[in-house]
């Protein structure tokens, strides 16, 4: 198992921190394309392997596990060296970019996120992007910089790239056309709408659903859903975040990847085991076969 590197997440104005009770299980195994297991919520923590193995008693057979510094990126490979369940992505988020470069350490940080892609069981390189919402003007400069690079280094190793993406749309859609996106591009956590949705499959994007697709007010989200091409479609938690419906405000784990699941196939109109097919060939599409052992202990 990976060193101790934990975050914990805030509990506050949340009512509720009990882990949910597991949903009925697929009958087809996915995967979860996007998760920060390494942040630790909810009044009872899970470990590592408690959130595999709740993950695999519902039908969900591995997790990619996304970073957003160099200590997330160490954990992301520790982890996924040491379980066949886990495949790593590994970056510096873009709220982050600003800070390493105030400090002068973000050509440092670059470096390392480079070694660390070389790794075998890294497959992507994420979650990187832009953010707007939280990085006001002067920061963003850094997050181009940071953005860029690391589309470079998804190129140079092969690999999937992870986009975090929040008011941004136009920046981070005209940077890829700019620079020229990796075979694998995806939109984690999509947030834009039909008309970006378009965009991005006709670009040859995926496009990764988290949770929020179920909120009352992202009608936004399933707009997109519906006229995404199903061999571009992703999904994933964000865990420990986005809570699908109706459990938002309690903790977020891959075990609860079938509620987001379920919730998709009804609104498309698909029999669930399709979906779950097309999802679980699309992942290993991306990132590869998680069958490939784990060099570590």
């Amino acid at each position: 198992m990976p060193e101790t590197y934990v975050q914990r997440r805030d509990g506050e104005g949340r009512k509720d921190l009990r882990y949910p009770a597991a949903p009925e299980p697929l009958a087809v195994p996915i995967y979860d394309n996007h998760a920060h297991l390494e942040i630790l919520d909810g009044d009872e923590p899970l470990s590592l392997t408690d959130q595999l193995d709740r993950a695999a008693a519902v039908g969900i057979a591995g997790v990619v596990q996304a970073s957003g510094d160099i200590e997330s990126s160490r954990w992301a490979v520790d982890a996924a060296a040491s379980d066949p369940r886990v495949l790593a992505a590994v970056a510096i988020h873009p709220n982050d970019a600003p800070t390493y470069a105030a400090n002068g350490m973000l050509d440092e940080a670059i470096v390392v996120i480079d070694e660390l892609a070389a790794h075998p069981r890294t497959r992507a390189i994420g979650e990187t992007g832009l953010d707007f919402f939280r990085t006001d003007e002067p920061g963003r400069p850094a997050q181009f910089e940071s953005f860029e690079a690391h589309i470079a280094l998804a190129k140079k190793h092969g690999i999937a790239m992870q986009i975090h993406d929040r008011d941004a749309h136009e920046a981070v859609l005209e940077t890829l056309a700019r620079v020229g996106a990796p075979e694998r591009t995806v939109f984690h956590c999509f947030s834009g709408g039909d008309a970006m949705a378009r965009v991005c499959a006709d670009a040859g994007y995926y496009l990764s659903f988290a949770g929020n697709v179920t909120f009352k007010s992202a009608q936004n989200l399933r707009d997109a859903l519906a006229v995404t091409p199903l061999d571009r479609v992703l999904v994933e938690t964000d865990a420990p975040f986005l809570t699908p419906v109706p459990l938002r405000g309690r903790p977020n784990a891959p075990y609860l990847v079938p509620i987001t699941v379920r919730f998709m196939a009804a609104e498309l109109g698909l029999d669930l085991d399709e979906l779950c097919a097309q999802l679980a060939a699309n992942t290993l599409r991306v990132y590869g076969s998680f069958e490939d052992q784990p060099t570590g202990d």
